[in-house]
């Protein structure tokens, strides 16, 4: 394999800008604002709206070439008008971008300089976040703007009798399977972001520029108030969690995204603890279906090797499953490089060779010396699916070559039966479809 230090090809991340729009796209009423180029929040829309099929609302501060060489202050400050007199937004959600971030331009300090001068009405809250391309990925991204707007929408008042919940960049469907997990529970909690009810609206027939969801901002106020916060992932969670205990006294435990069976039991138990509320008997048998769904099914994925690549606290999830299956993750990558994440890994599968900071051509020139029999991640890898003959479970950010799987959670104990599913059938389909005529079985 030949080694490259200055050349990436299909990576297995995007910018963080990105990242910081979904992560606004979660608060009720914000209007997310890209602070550079057209071009910049044009991507953004695109391989947003390709994701999800749904409308991408963002605005930009629609540099030119004078605006990268002299500064983009005015432009800024103008937009932040425009917004305000033509969205009515109830936030604004700053990122800026690669040319902002090069030329100098210091947002937090236009915003201020704004409010001071009394340009800005009191009623709309305004956050910021340093999201450059040329570092990091969309996941430090959507991590810096939920921290961004955690720590200045959080105000600390009379405690409540809620939990915080940071679910990181999960789907829609997750959001909603972790909400129904806490309502079986009877546990109230705080969920930020929560893009459900927003990038999975219903139709109606009726144009909404902001969709019903959305944490309200008077909850995410309330934050500050609540018992502890549960980061769920520690790359796109941890950092706000992290930010309401040392400035609000909120108290933050890590847990790993409820990705099959281990953690969803983990996850559950902490909820349990926490409340003092005991486990409904709804989801000891929906426990038990599980178990038996994995059971009836071990022998067609037992002993298979895997690759599993994609996000960080995605692919962790994702790595703890498919060993609690018996298959074996043979290489497991992601693009955004964190040792804490790589030293979590290999704990989890120590015999896999963990890749950190990857990209999908490291993966290829490894599965060339030693193949696999599935490949779990995101629509990049179709190519190297197809040309390696190995079939591919569509799972993260971005699928861009499939419909709907957004709406299907991957947490939880019906998302991992989901997920069993699609692993042993797809793993049938491909012997079904590589067999010989004689050898092809009614019955596996």
């Amino acid at each position: 394999m030949t080694e490259r230090k200055n050349l990436v090809v299909n990576p297995v991340k995007t910018c963080q800008p990105l990242g910081a729009v979904l992560a606004c796209l979660g608060i009720h009423g914000c209007m997310p604002h890209s602070h550079g180029s057209q071009g910049c929040a044009s991507y953004l829309r695109m391989q947003l709206s390709r994701h999800f099929r749904e409308f991408i609302p963002t605005t930009t501060s629609s540099f030119s070439e004078a605006q990268v060489v002299f500064g983009g202050s005015g432009n800024l400050k103008q937009a932040i008008r425009n917004i305000i007199h033509i969205y009515k937004p109830q936030a604004i959600g700053v990122s800026t971008t690669c040319s902002a971030e090069t030329i100098g331009d210091d947002a937090e300090g236009i915003i201020a300089e704004m409010r001071g001068s009394g340009e800005l009405p009191e009623d709309v809250v305004i956050f910021t976040a340093s999201t450059p391309s040329y570092k990091g990925s969309h996941v430090t991204g959507f991590a810096s703007m939920v921290k961004s707007a955690v720590d200045s929408i959080a105000v600390k008042g009379a405690a409540n009798d809620k939990i915080n919940i940071i679910p990181g960049m999960i789907s829609p469907g997750d959001i909603r399977e972790i909400k129904r997990l806490l309502a079986l529970m009877g546990i109230k909690a705080i969920i930020m972001p929560d893009i459900s009810g927003v990038l999975d609206a219903p139709m109606t027939g009726k144009l909404k520029l902001y969709q019903d969801g959305g944490t309200p901002l008077e909850e995410i106020a309330d934050m500050a108030n609540s018992s502890i916060t549960f980061a769920l992932g520690q790359e796109a969670s941890l950092p706000a969690a992290l930010g309401l205990e040392e400035k609000h006294g909120v108290s933050a435990e890590m847990l790993p995204l409820p990705i099959g069976i281990e953690n969803t039991d983990r996850f559950i138990m902490e909820l349990s603890r926490i409340s003092g509320k005991p486990v409904p008997a709804q989801l000891e048998e929906e426990r038990g279906r599980l178990v038996d769904m994995m059971l009836d099914a071990h022998a067609h994925w037992y002993g298979k090797k895997a690759a599993i690549y994609g996000d960080p606290d995605i692919v962790e999830g994702i790595t703890a499953m498919a060993v609690g299956l018996g298959i074996e993750p043979l290489y497991v990558l992601t693009g955004t490089k964190s040792n804490r994440w790589e030293e979590t890994v290999k704990t989890i599968a120590p015999n896999a060779h963990v890749i950190n900071g990857g990209d999908l051509l490291t993966l290829k020139d490894l599965m060339k010396e030693q193949p696999v029999d599935i490949m779990l991640g995101n629509s990049h890898g179709k190519f190297l699916a197809k040309e390696m003959d190995m079939p591919l479970i569509r799972v993260g950010f971005p699928i861009l070559d499939r419909a709907n799987l957004q709406h299907f959670p991957v947490v939880g104990y019906s998302g991992a039966a989901w997920l069993a599913e699609r692993i042993g059938n797809t793993l049938l389909d491909w012997k079904d479809a590589h067999v010989p005529d004689h050898m092809l079985e009614l019955i596996m």
